[in-house]
C-alpha cells in the first residue's frame, strides 16, 4: 500500500496597500479635469479636434481645393514630366520594339569560343549522331586465360589444383 501525505496547511495571504509612487495627482487640476472631460465625450461618441486649425482661405487651403477639383475632373498631373526626344525614350521606345518582334535578349552575351561552349556543342553533335552515351562508362574486365595464370603462379611459385 502506498503512502500519501496529506497537507492540511492553509496559507493565509495578507494584502498590503503599497503607498503610491511618485507625484501625487490633483484631481481637481485643469489638466485633470480636461482630460475626464474628453474621456466623457468619447465614451458618448463625441469626438473632439486634434491638431492644430484649419484657417479658411490660407494659400495652402486654396492650393489643396484646387488640386481636389483637378483630381475629380481628371486633370490632374503627377510625378516629372516626360521629355519626348530624350535619350531615355528613346530607348525605351527601341526596347519596347525588340520585345514586340521578339528579338529582345536579356542577360550576358554567350562567348562561343570559350571551353564550356565548346564542350556542350560537341555533346550537342554526339546527341545528333547517337554516339553520346549517358551515365558512367563500363568497367573494362582483364581477362586472362587459364594457361597464362598457371605460368604466372608458376613463376610466384605457387602451384593451382
Amino acid at each position: 500500500m502506498k503512502k500519501v501525505a496529506k497537507n492540511t496547511e492553509v496559507a493565509v495571504v495578507e494584502v498590503v496597500a503599497t503607498a503610491q509612487k511618485g507625484r501625487p495627482v490633483n484631481m481637481n487640476s485643469a489638466r485633470q479635469l480636461k482630460l475626464k472631460e474628453a474621456a466623457a465625450k468619447k465614451a458618448a461618441g463625441i469626438e473632439g479636434k486634434k491638431g492644430r486649425p484649419v484657417v479658411e482661405g490660407s494659400n495652402r487651403q486654396l492650393r489643396l481645393a484646387e488640386l481636389a477639383g483637378k483630381a475629380e475632373n481628371g486633370t490632374l498631373r503627377r510625378g516629372r514630366p516626360v521629355v519626348d526626344g530624350s535619350a531615355r525614350q528613346l530607348k525605351q521606345a527601341e526596347l519596347a520594339a525588340k520585345k514586340a518582334a521578339g528579338l529582345l535578349v536579356k542577360g550576358r552575351p554567350v562567348n562561343p569560343n570559350s571551353a564550356k561552349q565548346i564542350k556542350l556543342a560537341d555533346i550537342e553533335s554526339r546527341k545528333a549522331n547517337g554516339t553520346f552515351k549517358l551515365g558512367r562508362p563500363k568497367a573494362t574486365k582483364v581477362e586472362i586465360e587459364s594457361a597464362e595464370l598457371v605460368e604466372i603462379n608458376a613463376a610466384e611459385g605457387t602451384a593451382e589444383a
